[in-house]
């Protein structure tokens, strides 16, 4: 609050001060409001629900463990295989239903290039569930 004196000898520079009681009334009603409001929004209806007794349907999807190893050594399900023959291979794993997934386990140091050719193998003969297989980090 600006405090002045009727003597016109003195010239006192305008006050710079922000008056934040305006400020402080707007939100305490604010406040008030939510207050009262919060408990009738969480009202909700009591409804007795069916109670039925079932066990969770456990069963896993087939998978396909594919691993990579750092010379470019290719093993399906632990069988060792050759590059040409991951298109039948995988051609026909896409046809079953459910379709398997394929689990790629890749050595640390195998060459990206490998990899790729895995995957791009089987997203053309279908195989749409790929996910890699990695270790915990250790520490």
């Amino acid at each position: 609050m600006a405090i002045g004196s009727f003597d016109g000898r003195s010239h006192q520079a305008p006050m710079a001060d922000m008056n934040v009681v305006p400020l402080v009334d707007v939100m305490l009603v604010l406040l008030v409001i939510f207050i009262v409001t919060a408990p009738l929004l969480t009202h909700s209806v009591k409804i007795d629900l069916p109670r039925a007794s079932s066990s969770a349907n456990i069963t896993k999807p087939a998978h396909i463990e594919f691993g990579i190893r750092a010379g470019g050594e290719l093993f399906w399900n632990g069988e060792g295989l050759a590059l040409a023959d991951l298109g039948p291979r995988f051609a026909a794993a896409a046809k079953q239903q459910p379709q398997p997934e394929l689990h790629i386990r890749a050595d640390r140091n195998a060459r990206y290039e490998s990899v790729a050719e895995v995957m791009s193998a089987a997203a053309k003969a279908g195989l749409t569930r790929i996910g890699f297989v990695t270790d915990p980090q250790r520490t």
